[in-house]
This record gives structure tokens, C-alpha cells and sequence, in this order.
């Protein structure tokens, strides 16, 4: 994420090393470095000026303190500069009115509005713990409605159901009466998309607006839209009362505008950053963990929140005590390590948070067959539980029944065998106290997270 962003600060910010003092002169060439690298980011020329002149105000002159060097004092500033100019501090849903709570959700067609509905009702399910049901106000577009009808199934939510020849407003009126008469918590409204923005879709999403009297009112803009989506995002503003902006394709978006931009220009808060496909691919906005990995500092708190949410902390444990005692690492605790690993987001998104690991994320990205990991566990999961216990009595004839149920090929059978003998050497390692200090070392954190080692399975 934001990879040519982080790529030329990082080395921008680097020149200062090795400076006694911050003065006008030894930051020029280096703000005129960063300058340059904002505007090949797509950030709106406003914001790079005011962002530039605020660094330069703060950073001239500042005295190094004795356990900084001027360029950590430099890139002190910066991060702070680039949090304030997200946003001072992650801005949650206000959900504090008579259930249901009404999320107006707007934005233009292609954006990702209808997934975006369907992450958030997911979030607020299993985050939140909140009921939630979700409306289509979307008639224009008929694949809408069935669309966020299979969504809603996906991720547990209340589905009202709206056809292509009702108005909007007989739609959400309804939908409010349903979600009342279920009790849901909140009611998530999918409004109309268009191509661009015309009049039209204004005055009748004003109309749904005045009826609804929305809590939230959130806009969804496509992050790989650069400059054009706080443009956009402005342009709603002006005509519905927003309350915060869901950022999508984040992880696509190598440049990073759209985020540096949207909360200047149109004062509204990002309140989530779509990152992936799936419908669990929602994270929270937090300024500061996005700046510190803009910066390549990475984002070991979210990391930390991942963990924490998908590990599964018994099998951990379990997987602890085994070892401790001298127990055999075999392809049952292997799978579950894949399980957990694919849990947290996989590879990349793993080395995305790591402390100077971002270009590893995009090398991963490019060159891991994520595919494979599937076929990993579908080659286990082929094997018979003595199999999986023994793997050393997979002989030919066994590999050849394995990879014909799990519609894999010997050689891949060959080097998943290969990756559990290095791992299984590794927790040999690991009996007494040697997994204590391992996890100790990882911060805390339960070897659920962890991944095969050798390398990148599967790459290509």
C-alpha cells in the first residue's frame, strides 16, 4: 500500500543523516524532495503546499535532542505533519440514537459501494456485535438489489427486500419498519450510483436523505481515483451533510493521494479503508498507523489487532505445551499454522505492517502464488490422520492418492513435505524454554501468526 509514496520519502528523509541542526537551508532540497514526491502521489496541490510550509515552520531551526538525530527529528516531524493532515485521531460511527441507527451510503457507481455496504455490516456484526440489516435503494441497476441480497447472506445480515419498479423512498421507508419490527441496531442504506455526478442523482438522494434523517451519512470514493476522489467527495459534500469517507482498493493504490487528500479538502473524516475484496476486508481509519507506514515504520498495532482477532488462542496454547514437552510438529499443527496465517490476511499483509518491510509486501504480492496455500491445506487435508501424524510413511503410491484428491501434483506435494521437516526442526528447538523466549521476542504474540519457513511457499 502506498509503495511509491513510502519508497521516495523514505529515501527523501534519508539525506538529512548525518545534520547537527535543522536550519532553512539543510531541509530545502530535501522539502522540495518530499514536495515532489506528494505531487507524483496525486495529492491535491493545495494540501502539498500547506503540508510542505507547515514541515518548513516546524522543523527550522528545532534544536536535536540527545537521542535523536536530526534526520529522526526531521522525520518526527513529517509523521506528524502527515497524521494532522488525515486527521488528528481514528473517527468511529456515532451510533448513539434510537435503533435502528440509520448509515446512509453513497458514492458512484464503481466505486464499491454495494461491497462496502455489505464489509461494514460485517464489521458492525462481528466487531460491534451489533444486528444489522441492509436495504437496496439502488432501482436503476438491477444486478444491485440481488447483489447485496447474496452479501447480506454471506455475512449474517438482515436482508429488506426492493425491486427494480418501487421508488426509493417506498423502499427505505419500509426498510426502517422492517428493522424495527426484527430489532436490528442499524439499518445500512445502499443508495443509487452513477457514472458521474448529475443533478438528478442529487436531488433524489437529498429526497432519501430528508426521509431517512441518517445518523452516518458516509461517502465510498475509489482511492486509485488520486485527486478526483476528494474532488468528488467534495462535490457530495456540498449536497448531503457527510459525516466520514470509506476509502476503497486502498490496497491497490500505490500512490496514495486519495488518503492525504480527502480530509483536507473536504474537512470530512475517513472513517474506513476498504483493503481487499472480501467482505472482512474493512479496517478502521487511524491516522497515526497510516503516516507511520507511509513512513516504512510499519504498523505493528494493527498487526498486534489482527492477532489478537483471528488467532485462535487455544490452539496456540496447545501447540505451546506440545512443543515445550517434546512433541511432534506435525501436519495437523502445520495446517493450523497456514489457517491462522491466511486468517490474518496472508503474506503480504503480514509484511505490510512489519517495521521496514514494505517493499517485502510488494515483492510477496508480485511474486507469491497465493493460490498455494489453498493447495497446501487441500494436500493435507487428502491425507488419512496417520498420514498427517507420520509423515514419514508417505510413500509413492500414498503421494499419488494425495495429490489425485487434492487435484495438486506430486512435485508440490514434495515441497510441502520439505517446508513441515523445516519447520518441525525449528520447534525442536523450541523444547523447554526456547518457545518462551521465541514468543517473548515476537513482542507477545502466539506462533499462530507465524508462516512456513524457507521463504515464500509457491513462488513463482
Amino acid at each position: 500500500m502506498f509503495e511509491g509514496l513510502s519508497e521516495r520519502l523514505s529515501s527523501s528523509l534519508k539525506a538529512m543523516a548525518g545534520k547537527s541542526r535543522l536550519s532553512e537551508d539543510n531541509i530545502k532540497d530535501t522539502l522540495r524532495e518530499v514536495r515532489m514526491a506528494l505531487l507524483e502521489a496525486d495529492v491535491a496541490l493545495p494540501v502539498v503546499k500547506q503540508f510542505t510550509e507547515a514541515v518548513k515552520q516546524r522543523a527550522i531551526g528545532a534544536e536535536v535532542g540527545q537521542s535523536l538525530t536530526p534526520g529522526q527529528a526531521f522525520l518526527k516531524v513529517v509523521q506528524d505533519e502527515l497524521q494532522s493532515t488525515m486527521g488528528s485521531a481514528n473517527e468511529s460511527l456515532n451510533l448513539a440514537t434510537q435503533p435502528p441507527a440509520v448509515i446512509l451510503v453513497a458514492g458512484l457507481q464503481g466505486a464499491g459501494k454495494t461491497t462496502s455496504v455489505a464489509k461494514l455490516a460485517r464489521y458492525l456484526i462481528g466487531r460491534e456485535k451489533k444486528k444489522v440489516t441492509v436495504v437496496s435503494a439502488d432501482v436503476y441497476r438491477p444486478a444491485a438489489i440481488k447483489q447485496l441480497e447474496t452479501l447480506a447472506a454471506e455475512v449474517g445480515a438482515r436482508f429488506a427486500a426492493s425491486t427494480g419498479d418501487e421508488r426509493p423512498l417506498d423502499i427505505v421507508n419500509r426498510a426502517i419498519e422492517q428493522a424495527r419490527i426484527d430489532f436490528s441496531d442499524v439499518l445500512i442504506v445502499d443508495t443509487a450510483g452513477r457514472l458521474a455526478i448529475d443533478q438528478a442523482m442529487m436531488d433524489e438522494i437529498q429526497a432519501l436523505h430528508a426521509a431517512l434523517n441518517p445518523i452516518e451519512t458516509l461517502f465510498v470514493v475509489d482511492a486509485m481515483t488520486g485527486q478526483d476522489a476528494a474532488n468528488t467527495a467534495k462535490a457530495f459534500g456540498n449536497a448531503l451533510p457527510l459525516t466520514g469517507v470509506i476509502l476503497t482498493k486502498v490496497d491497490a493504490d500505490t500512490r496514495g493521494g486519495a488518503a492525504l487528500s480527502v480530509r483536507a479538502v473536504t474537512g470530512k473524516p475517513i472513517k474506513f479503508l476498504g483493503v481487499g475484496e472480501k467482505t472482512e476486508a474493512l479496517d478502521p481509519f487511524h491516522p497515526d498507523r497510516l503516516a507511520s507506514r507511509i513512513l516504512g515504520m510499519g504498523d505493528m498495532l494493527s498487526l498486534i489487532e489482527d492477532a489478537e482477532r483471528t488467532v485462535d488462542k487455544k490452539k496456540a496454547q496447545k501447540l505451546v505445551k506440545k512443543v515445550q514437552k517434546g512433541g511432534r510438529f506435525d501436519l495437523e499443527d502445520f495446517r493450523d499454522q497456514l489457517q491462522q496465517m491466511r486468517n490474518m490476511g496472508g503474506i503480504s499483509n503480514m509484511l505490510d505492517k512489519l517495521p521496514g518491510m514494505g517493499n517485502m509486501a510488494q515483492m510477496a504480492q508480485q511474486n507469491v502464488d497465493t493460490q498455494q496455500f489453498i493447495r497446501m491445506e487441500a494436500m493435507i487435508n487428502s491425507m488419512t490422520s496417520k498420514e498427517r501424524r507420520h509423515p514419514d510413511v508417505i510413500s509413492g503410491s500414498r503421494k499419488r492418492r494425495i495429490t489425485a484428491g487434492s487435484g495438486t501434483q506430486v512435485p508440490e506435494l514434495n515441497r510441502l513435505l520439505k517446508q513441515h521437516k523445516q519447520m518441525q526442526k525449528m520447534m525442536k528447538k523450541m523444547k523447554g524454554g526456547g518457545m518462551q523466549k521465541m514468543m517473548r521476542g515476537l513482542g507477545g504474540m502466539p506462533p499462530g501468526g507465524g508462516m512456513p519457513p524457507g521463504g515464500f511457499p509457491g513462488g513463482r
